[in-house]
């Protein structure tokens, strides 16, 4: 007959201990001293334990149905960068409102925290969230490598908003930028659009493993009725070397990240839309109406939310094994800078 899987009871009548001692160690929860939960877990380990997620998340909805409130909650941590464009912060406010309102929907509380510049260290970030009982952590896009590798993942399950984090690998949520403007490219072409143009800041799109940058110039390469117009791109936006580029190219649409740029375009004689048009490569982040691609945040922020309360639910703490890429086409927004050319 197959061995019986080991039970908490099982365990507990091993250790000595108390049922509640030993399914709070195995949860992770801080109240239980670290040299009890090692000692739970390596049992746990070598017994072959394994939770039942199913069970688990009746008994949690019975608890917070009983307590009419949930015990523990959720962190967004933002990281306070002094070299971090200053337009980022509306899209990171969508980000968090996103994740909360989903938290909340699924019986969590979502708590907002900065770390960096003039905010806490790292390391001061890991007491507060152990004493507050949180375990899902959600790491919101960093201009700069972020390196939170100074958490003791081991109590925590990690959720990061971008495209990739290497300190430590955790499962990330972001938008997909390749698809997204192959889909945008072939709309300009029916608009009547034969000459596209894209500027880019450099590290804007090295973060992104150069997808910007790569999805234009494939889209060049295999649609004919296309002009080859080189990407621009630049270390700082700078007008001298957009107005040189827009001259010698003149391209009849623009695609970029600062809507600046329909000065510069105006300057150099262009009408906008009537002559060229512009197309933002993040509405979000823009502060006046334009057409282009709404990553849509606040969708992001709900997946990130998602997949953190599944991975508790899971009872799954610590870096995963194999890091995974949740990716969500933008949406395309028509606006004033755009016009269908006869």
């Amino acid at each position: 007959m197959p061995t019986a899987a080991p039970t908490i009871r099982a365990l507990a009548r091993q250790l000595g201990l108390s049922r509640t001692t030993v399914s709070e160690a195995l949860r992770g929860l801080p109240r239980i001293q670290p040299e009890t939960a090692k000692r739970v877990c390596d049992a746990a380990k070598k017994a072959g334990y394994r939770a039942n997620p199913m069970a688990s998340a009746v008994m949690s909805q019975i608890r917070r149905s009983r307590a009419q409130a949930f015990r523990g909650g959720l962190a967004a941590v933002n990281i306070d960068e002094s070299d971090r464009p200053l337009h980022s912060k509306r899209y990171h406010d969508e980000l968090i409102d996103g994740a909360r309102e989903r938290a909340a929907d699924l019986g969590y509380k979502l708590q907002t925290f900065l770390v960096g510049n003039n905010g806490t260290t790292v390391e001061r970030l890991d007491g507060i969230l152990r004493s507050r009982g949180i375990q899902g952590v959600l790491l919101l896009p960093a201009w700069q490598d972020p390196d939170f590798s100074r958490l003791d993942w081991s109590r925590y399950a990690g959720v990061y908003a971008d495209y990739m984090i290497e300190r430590p690998q955790l499962h990330a949520v972001s938008c997909d930028h390749y698809r997204s403007l192959m889909a945008a490219m072939p709309r300009l072409s029916r608009m009547g659009y034969r000459r596209p143009g894209m500027f880019l800041q450099r590290h804007a799109d090295e973060r992104l493993q150069h997808r910007w940058e790569g999805a234009f110039l494939a889209y060049e390469r295999n649609h004919r009725n296309t002009g080859r117009i080189p990407p621009l791109v630049m270390d700082e936006f700078d007008r001298a070397d957009f107005v040189r580029w827009f001259k010698r190219h003149k391209p009849d649409v623009v695609l970029g990240h600062w809507t600046q740029a329909i000065d510069w375009m105006k300057e150099c004689g262009a009408k906008v839309p009537e002559t060229a048009g512009f197309v933002s490569l993040n509405v979000t982040t823009e502060t006046r109406a334009c057409a282009g691609l709404d990553f849509r945040p606040r969708l992001l922020g709900a997946r990130c939310a998602e997949l953190l309360i599944a991975q508790l639910q899971r009872n799954e703490r610590g870096i995963p094994s194999q890091a995974s890429l949740t990716m969500i086409p933008a949406l395309w927004r028509d606006g004033p800078t755009l016009v269908a050319k006869g």
